[in-house]
Order: C-alpha cells, then sequence, then structure tokens
C-alpha cells in the first residue's frame, strides 16, 4: 500500500490573521500532526492557494515551515499564488513543465499528475492549449498505470454557487480532454475550502476543507460581502493506494478553535 497527504489552502502569511485566524498556527499543527501519526506517507501534496499577498516574505516563511516536514511536500499553484515566487522559494522536479508549475510524481503502483491552473489577476482558472499538450503526452505515457490528477480549480460546477463562479475556464474541454483516457482514476481539487465528492463524466473527484478557514455551506445563502467563515475545523486528507485502488480519508487535526486566537508572531 502507498499512502500520500493531501493538504490544500493554507493561505500562508508571514504577518497577520486571515479570516480571524492564525494561518502559522494552522499549518504548523497540520505538520506536526503528519509527522507523528503519517511519518510513513510516500509524499504530501498541497494543491494551491499557498500564501497570502506579501508574495517574497510568504513564501520565504511557508518555506521554512514545509522544511518542518518529515515527509517530502510537493506543491501546486492556485489563484492566489505567483509563479516567480513559487520557483524562487519552493522546489519543483527537475523535468517539471517549463514556465508553469506541472510535472508528474512516481509512487508506487501509481502515478500522480499535478497541474497548475492558475490565470494571472483572476481568481478563476484556465488550463491553456501549452498546458492542455503537455497533460496529454503524460496521460500517453504508461497508459496501463492509474493516474490521480490534482488540481486546485474545480472543472466543473459543484453546486456552491459563489466558488462555481471562480471555478476553470473552459472546464469542458478539460474534462473532455481526460475523458479520454482510461487510466485518469481520480480529480483532487483545491479551492472551494470545503469537502464534496461525486463523479464527473465517469471519473470520481473529491475537493477538500482547507488548511485554513472553511467556506460555509450554500445554505443559507451568502455573498462575498457577507463572507463569514464557517466554524468547523480543518483537515487534510490521506490517500491509500493498493493494486489500482484509493481510499480517502478525512482526518481533523486540531480543533475549530485552535489557530483563533490570530497571534502575530511569523
Amino acid at each position: 500500500m502507498t499512502k500520500i497527504i493531501w493538504m490544500t489552502d493554507p493561505h500562508y502569511q508571514s504577518a497577520g490573521d486571515i479570516a480571524g485566524l492564525n494561518p502559522r498556527v494552522r499549518l504548523a499543527t497540520a505538520i506536526d500532526h503528519m509527522n507523528t501519526h503519517h511519518g510513513d506517507a510516500a509524499l504530501a501534496v498541497i494543491s494551491g492557494d499557498l500564501v497570502g499577498d506579501d508574495i517574497g516574505n510568504d513564501y520565504a516563511g511557508l518555506s521554512t515551515y514545509l522544511a518542518r516536514s518529515n515527509v517530502s511536500i510537493h506543491a501546486l499553484v492556485g489563484n492566489n499564488d505567483d509563479r516567480a515566487g513559487f520557483r524562487a522559494h519552493l522546489p519543483l522536479p527537475e523535468d517539471a513543465m517549463p514556465d508553469f508549475v506541472q510535472y508528474v510524481l512516481t509512487v508506487a503502483g501509481a502515478r500522480l499528475i499535478c497541474l497548475d491552473t492558475h490565470k494571472p489577476g483572476s481568481h478563476a482558472g484556465e488550463f491553456c492549449a501549452t498546458r492542455q499538450d503537455w497533460l496529454k503526452q503524460m496521460l500517453l505515457q504508461q497508459p496501463d498505470l492509474p493516474t490521480y490528477i490534482f488540481m486546485h480549480h474545480p472543472p466543473m460546477a459543484l453546486g456552491l454557487p459563489k466558488q462555481d463562479e471562480i471555478r476553470l475556464e473552459n472546464g469542458d474541454a478539460f474534462l473532455d480532454l481526460i475523458s479520454g483516457y482510461p487510466n485518469v482514476r481520480h480529480l483532487f481539487i483545491g479551492h472551494v475550502h470545503r469537502p464534496t465528492c461525486g463523479t464527473i463524466r465517469g471519473i470520481p473527484f473529491v475537493t477538500l476543507g482547507a488548511l485554513s478557514f472553511q467556506a460555509p455551506a450554500p445554505q443559507p445563502d451568502w455573498d462575498w460581502q457577507s463572507f463569514k467563515a464557517a466554524e468547523e475545523p480543518p483537515h487534510y486528507a490521506v490517500l491509500s493506494i493498493q493494486n489500482g485502488d484509493i481510499t480517502v480519508q478525512f482526518t481533523q487535526y486540531c480543533t475549530y478553535a485552535h489557530g483563533m486566537e490570530a497571534a502575530p508572531q511569523a
């Protein structure tokens, strides 16, 4: 069995708070919990929205926190990220796609394809022709090996009205592409700060609650002006892969109140 840890949306800031919580406390606790309980994992993936607005200091600070992990951590970019800042402070595989934060990880019995859905200046995502061509090439390699795709923006509506407004643009084209490859077994998606799951074009997908704050449920109705984080704890996921099958377990690593003091330390 191969164990993968999946995290998303830490929204790390080197100072201050976000949505009333201290993102440094939440991230440090998640890493400590993983080290204690899942140090045998093959690797960990963080599916985007790594930092806040202070790009240089936030990526530099984030890198020191990730260095505390006993498990190798591989990160993606989301709408709040910056490719140049990422590349300046965080590692990428040597064969990562030039100009984009896109790469493949191989573990026992599976391939993990990590995608770049970042669209500069937008909270929505995009997956341009250049990135599509790269993905086609990767999917044609080792077609008999189960392949799992990690990405930030969902390519479909999830029944989360406000988040659905900022999903992957031209998501149908992306789904048309991947549905033609039977080796694609599962999609792992960040961005929405809520756990959901289902199938799309016959492919299972799952989204994950954030390491930082959680978005409210779609009902009662809310908008971005009235947004208030849900009083729900953060979690990460433990993926177990064996003989082409996968199990996803959601793990609460602290209480909702943990980190809500929004302490100022870096």
